[in-house]
């Protein structure tokens, strides 16, 4: 798996928010399989929710977070051609002229979208595992992410660390193709777990999403029957007292304050991901949990917000609040890690509601389904085509705003037809990216039904 942690110090970046998968990228109906004789936390059997002996039937798949999932990764245009105006954050192409409130706005948005897709991936794990079964998931994730994975490391990824170098260098002439070998020598570093590929140039860039989802999947696979009963116990415990569904607040704010931020992985602790992975596996798909979400979203939202406040006179501190051990450094980490899961939780009960019309319906409806399905492509796509508009852009003479909005509309134009016309109609370039080979309904269809 390749992996890969900088281009080394003298390519240093803070990167950006990826995107992440609710179940296999595509709206569909539950499966139902057939009696087996494993456990119903293993084979997906339901049981009745009349019954005093087993728990509720799991929640049908929840069509609004596949949107939001789609509406992250193309929000994920917008965050990386704003850091290109951020005065604190080392992106791979800088304008001269940047804007402090860049930073700000930024925090908005890391501190709860990627362990919201984190959580999403999870949950929409316990769907696949369910139809799948364990080995079966397992293969069919190393494709749908092991292979993507390589084919953008080894094609879309030199780009943007090669316009670095020009950008960082006006003297700087040496030509993409020679500079290609030299991104892809690397040596083996096991001690960055799940990032074992480094070198001076070579890096994962915005994929270390996937690195980190596809490693998340693989270790999950032994122990899904166990994390699985674990959360039925949790869910029973959070059902009779719902204050209990801050608990994972807790490990959240211990794991960014003793293991540090990392900023190469949107300001969180690469194992923090992995606790939100684990609660969108354990506990998003039971029926009570929707339940005491929805009554909970409004104060723990408040919350949320309260914490985050709290943190923010952290980062603008100047100690450093990633990684510092002072008191105040510390308690920043927490309050921050603290405040991602509190807006998670009220983001998720605030889109659980009652809907006339399922987001599938109307002509709304066929466009967030012809996303949802893209959300792999797109991500994979996106960040080289934003740093080359970034490239393009930067040396002109504009106001920031324009400049903004050129790297903006650009991108989102070229990443959405190479989509179209060059990844989703072909076999070959689906299976590259992701996808799966079966044709996408016909124009006119309002259902996309996952196998």
């Amino acid at each position: 798996m390749p992996g890969g942690r900088r281009a080394g110090r003298a390519c240093r970046q803070a990167r950006g928010t990826g995107g992440g998968e609710n179940g296999p990228g595509r709206s569909g109906r539950n499966t139902v399989l057939r009696p087996s004789p494993l456990p119903y936390w293993a084979d997906g059997r339901r049981r009745d929710m009349n019954t005093e002996t087993g728990p509720p039937a799991p929640a049908p798949r929840r069509r609004e977070l596949d949107v939001l999932r789609a509406l992250i990764v193309l929000g994920l245009v917008f965050f990386h051609a704003a850091l290109v105006f951020a005065p604190d954050d080392d992106f791979y192409v800088k304008n001269a002229e940047t804007a402090g409130a860049v930073t700000v706005l930024a925090g908005f948005g890391v501190v709860w979208a990627m362990p919201m897709l984190f959580l999403v991936a999870g949950l929409g794990t316990r769907h696949s595992i369910r139809r799948r079964g364990p080995r079966s998931f397992a293969r069919e994730r190393l494709l749908r992410l092991g292979v993507p994975l390589v084919f953008a490391s080894l094609a879309l990824n030199p780009l943007p660390q090669w316009l670095r170098l020009r950008a960082a260098d006006p003297g700087y002439d040496e030509s993409y193709w020679r500079f290609w070998p030299r991104f892809l020598n690397v040596r083996l570093d096991p001690g960055d777990f799940p990032f074992i590929l480094d070198g001076r140039y070579f890096e994962t860039g915005h994929l270390w999403f996937v690195v980190l989802l596809l490693a998340f999947c693989l270790l999950l696979v032994p122990v899904a029957g166990v994390v699985a009963a674990a959360g039925e116990r949790a869910v029973a415990a959070m059902t009779r007292r719902s204050g209990l569904l801050l608990l994972p607040a807790v490990p959240s704010a211990l794991i960014n304050t003793l293991l540090g931020m990392e900023e190469d992985f949107a300001g969180w602790n690469r194992w923090a991901y992995l606790l939100f992975f684990l609660c969108g596996y354990a506990l998003a798909d039971d029926v009570r949990i929707r339940a005491a979400l929805r009554r909970r979203a409004v104060p723990v939202g408040v919350l949320g917000l309260a914490l985050f406040a709290a943190s923010a006179p952290g980062f603008v501190a100047g100690d450093d609040p990633f990684t510092a051990w002072s008191p105040f450094a510390l308690v920043t980490r927490a309050l921050f890690g603290a405040a991602g899961w509190c807006w998670v939780v009220a983001i998720l009960g605030w889109l659980d509601r009652p809907r006339d019309r399922g987001p599938s319906s109307g002509g709304g409806g066929r466009v967030w389904a012809y996303l949802t399905v893209a959300a792999l492509p797109l991500y994979v796509l996106h960040q080289p085509v934003v740093v080359a508009f970034a490239y393009a852009v930067v040396g002109r003479s504009a106001p920031i705003l324009v400049k903004y909005a050129l790297i903006v509309t650009g991108s989102l134009a070229v990443i959405l037809l190479v989509y179209e016309y060059a990844v989703r109609r072909t076999r070959l370039t689906r299976f590259l990216f992701g996808m799966r080979p079966d044709p996408e309904p016909e124009p006119g269809t309002t259902a996309v039904t996952a196998r």
